[in-house]
């Protein structure tokens, strides 16, 4: 799998949790104009994590189909 391919699943992973996270309090907000913040709320999850997927010891856990490739985009200098 590329680097490209496992960022995108990791994003894709990334932004279900989030949404799950806040999917209750959308059906429960259904019909009313105010669910904007519930979606800032998934983006919040989604980007906190991505930050956290980014950590070494997170890194290690992940099965090896969605490690980055040593050498590859992903590595930080």
């Amino acid at each position: 799998m590329t680097d490209a391919a496992k960022r995108t699943a990791r994003t894709v992973l990334q932004t279900a949790v989030g949404i799950a996270v806040v999917l209750p309090a959308i059906v429960d907000a259904s019909g009313i104009p105010e669910t904007l913040p519930w979606v800032a709320g998934a983006l919040a999850v989604a980007g906190a994590l991505t930050r956290v997927m980014a950590l070494d010891l997170v890194q290690n856990l992940l099965p090896a189909w969605l490690r980055p490739t040593q050498g590859g985009a992903d590595d930080r200098a």
